[in-house]
């Protein structure tokens, strides 16, 4: 005879370390479902695992288990309002009562319903009756044996809890930095900048993430900001820095990286030499903003272009006032800039972390391209960089305040220029070609600032790090 449940009842996960979650019992659902956030996946033993961290208890946001599991499938599920999304699937044990047998369980946040966990009728298949004018038929906790059962649980972080603000989990360069940081023993976060959100308070600033999860437990913040979010990113980076979070770079040197002709105002102001330049506001400028530069061919650039794109080479002066004028008819923020012939369609990236140029490249335009980029079928090699340059690239990141930095220069008749500085540099092409850990010194540069090296009772130099982390990866 089957045994009957309630229309709620408390479950338990033994293996997930979960001795206590409330469910909801519902026949009309067919899959289960637990709630989940930082969810993260990885690969060990070449199979696909999933971590996650769950709230096990209605109403409270502070009792935090961090679970780990094998992906068995990835499916679309629709919620209750009607909407699908897709989520990873892992199996599990499940103990009700005096029962324990193994159900599939879907990933999902679920902070905004009224249960953690919600038990679908293909777990409960032949083995229970359920009467919906009950509940708890196998047992109720109360608040002082949920404390008990969940202070147990509590253990002592070993490593540092670090966030990744960005806006794609799945780019190369977020994903390096993440498993450079739990290569190193710390505890790596997601943040996707579109959904936090924040509290303005003198006393007591806060940040959430979405459905409610308080980021109080931070130490540091992997600034990682695209232009088409900046203002919204950096107003983030700056909630956190109130709340005396670490920020790889802050708010401000990211906002003055961004603003270009500010950017190279300060640059100029700081003895760094750069293409000569124009800026004007009115189309009735344009020949002289041409001549100013030294007329064709020369660049037209958008102030709020990124990574090669709204750049243009106008190979002649009236190609040059065609592309000015229609930018400036759609009310675009655009300079002229002088255009380094010599320079053959290369520029030097310089990777600069904490005034120190890590590592540097030299990228080489595509056919027929006039700028060296790698996103747009440019190549990178490696290039040994002149004290001169390594100078000039560490004082670009510093005059902007960057603590981590791309900075590009290319090579003309009078010596390095400075092309620009980037606060949220790609690590793709820098350690396919260096072979260097980048992501890896950007962790230990997070460790120095923190003290992190020095609690652990150990000291080194930049190349023991390096070595440090390569033996992570040989052993892991």
């Amino acid at each position: 005879m089957s045994a009957i449940i309630g229309s709620e009842e408390w479950c338990a996960f033994p293996e997930l370390g979960l001795p206590a979650i409330k469910a909801r019992i519902d026949s009309g659902a067919k899959t289960s479902s637990i709630h989940a956030f930082n969810i993260q996946t990885f690969r060990r033993d070449s199979k696909l695992w999933v971590s996650f961290e769950v709230h096990p208890l209605q109403n409270n946001r502070r009792t935090s288990i961090r679970c780990e599991r094998p992906v068995v499938d990835k499916r679309s599920v629709k919620s209750s309002s009607g909407i699908s999304e897709t989520r990873y699937v892992i199996s599990v044990p499940l103990q009700l009562g005096d029962e324990c047998w193994d159900i599939e369980l879907t990933l999902a946040n679920r902070d905004s319903m009224g249960y953690r966990m919600l038990l679908g009728r293909e777990a409960m298949s032949g083995r229970f009756l359920i009467d919906p004018s009950s509940s708890f038929c196998m047992g109720q906790l109360n608040k002082e044996q949920l404390q008990t059962l969940y202070a147990e649980k509590e253990t002592v972080r070993s490593g540092l809890k670090i966030a990744v603000l960005a806006s794609n989990p799945d780019l190369y360069s977020n994903q390096r930095i993440m498993e450079a940081g739990e290569e190193r023993g710390h505890e790596m976060v997601f943040l996707d900048i579109k959904q936090c959100y924040m509290k303005l308070d003198a006393k007591n600033p806060e940040a959430h993430y979405r459905g409610g999860w308080l980021l109080d437990d931070l130490d540091a913040v992997v600034t990682r900001i695209k232009p088409s979010v900046t203002f919204y990113g950096c107003a983030l980076a700056r909630q956190f820095e109130s709340m005396k979070v670490l920020t790889t770079n802050t708010s401000d040197s990211i906002i003055k990286s961004r603003d270009k002709l500010f950017s190279l105002q300060l640059m100029l102001k700081s003895g760094i030499n750069i293409p000569t330049t124009g800026f004007a506001n009115s189309p009735m400028d344009t020949n002289d903003l041409i001549e100013m530069v030294g007329g064709a061919p020369l660049i037209v650039k958008l102030l709020e272009g990124t990574q090669g794109r709204g750049v243009v080479l106008a190979e002649t002066k009236k190609a040059a006032e065609s592309v000015i004028n229609a930018f400036k008819s759609l009310r675009a923020n655009l300079l002229v800039q002088e255009f380094i012939k010599e320079a053959d369609g290369k520029d030097i990236r310089c990777f600069v972390i904490d005034g120190k140029v890590v590592a540097s490249i030299q990228r080489t335009a595509a056919p027929g391209e006039f700028r060296a980029n790698i996103h747009q079928g440019g190549t990178a090699s490696v290039v040994k960089i002149t004290p001169e340059e390594r100078k000039f690239a560490t004082t670009a990141a510093k005059s902007l305040g960057l603590d981590i930095a791309g900075v590009d220069i290319i090579r003309s008749k009078n010596g390095p220029l400075l092309l620009e500085v980037n606060s949220s540099p790609g690590l793709e092409g820098i350690e396919a070609a260096t072979g260097k850990d980048i992501a890896g010194r950007m962790i230990s540069s997070i460790e120095k600032k923190l003290g992190w090296k020095k609690a652990l009772g150990t000291e080194g130099t930049e190349e023991d790090e390096t070595s440090y982390t390569e033996k992570l990866r040989t052993t892991t």
